[in-house]
């Protein structure tokens, strides 16, 4: 009777997680496995909307090895994540160290002006990069002049202008910089009184103490860099649409050109499941070495 009794309650709490869960799965079938699905499909076919779908089996995916501009896409993106995630990383983490110091008066002022700009709209915030990179009145070359350096014509020079972007990455350290004070304020003090009394300064205390205490923020700012990096879009579209000379024609630009401006769907769905794949086995590299360097405190 007890053990009727007990099926009976578990059925019932089985029936009420999936009545609450249920929003969540049908939304993940609809937005994200769903035109998943679809989208493995128009990879196989020459599906252009205005004409009917055809399918030509791993013809979209031949024509990769054959697409030279496909090339530079991905030699700008890789640049671009090469510098902009451990810039921003090594940034934002230099940021909080300093602001966890509880000598530094208005701490607070200074955390929210740093973390604002990481929540701004990405399109207002391009908007203001383009003057801030302007190469006569930017305010950035104006601030060079002050040492008589002459500044570059950042947006307007393909050597330039993924390193324009890059600087323009740091304006989103904020979010990384709350993840590094929160593993920062983490790190249990006495290890640092530990390593004090042992006679190490402060480059080793930091080396030795903070690092593989925060190794583990470290590992989640540069996988979640990686993947963003890979995707950069907006920035590029809105500030030099791939220009000049296609020096910041990224991935998801020349993605979003072959769908929307040239209308072949079926070779940009095989270019997203080609990102896709590409940061999978990016992001699983990363987990593996992540064995040799992350502390979780075990």
């Amino acid at each position: 009777m007890r053990a009727t009794r007990f099926r009976s309650l578990r059925s019932r709490d089985t029936l009420w997680f999936y009545i609450f869960a249920s929003p969540w799965i049908i939304g993940f079938v609809l937005f994200y496995l769903g035109p998943m699905i679809a989208s493995a499909y128009l990879s196989l076919t020459n599906y252009s909307v205005l004409m009917p779908t055809r399918f030509v089996g791993l013809y979209n995916y031949e024509q990769m090895l054959q697409d030279e501009s496909l090339r530079l896409a991905i030699w700008n993106t890789a640049y671009y994540t090469l510098f902009a995630v451990p810039l921003g990383a090594a940034v934002s983490l230099a940021v909080a160290i300093l602001l966890n110091r509880r000598d530094i008066r208005g701490r607070s002022l200074y955390r929210s002006a740093f973390y604002i700009p990481s929540i701004m709209p990405i399109v207002a915030l391009s908007i203001l990069w383009i003057w801030l990179l302007q190469p006569r009145f930017g305010l950035i070359n104006s601030f060079l002049g002050l040492f008589g350096i002459i500044g570059p014509n950042w947006l307007g020079d393909p050597a330039w202008s993924k390193l324009g972007l890059v600087l323009m990455s740091l304006t989103g350290i904020g979010f990384n910089m709350v993840i590094f004070l929160a593993a920062l304020q983490g790190v249990p003090s006495h290890l640092y009184e530990a390593a004090e009394l042992d006679g190490a300064n402060g480059w080793q205390r930091f080396r030795n103490v903070t690092v593989p205490m925060i190794s583990a923020s470290i590992f989640y700012v540069l996988v979640i860099g990686l993947i963003n990096s890979f995707q950069i879009f907006t920035q590029s579209y809105v500030m030099t649409d791939g220009g000049p000379a296609d020096s910041t024609l990224f991935y998801v630009l020349y993605l979003y050109r072959h769908a929307f401006d040239y209308f072949k769907m079926g070779y940009a769905s095989a270019l997203a499941w080609l990102l896709f794949v590409v940061i999978i086995a990016l992001t699983y590299v990363q987990f593996r070495t992540s064995e040799k360097w992350v502390y979780y405190g075990n």
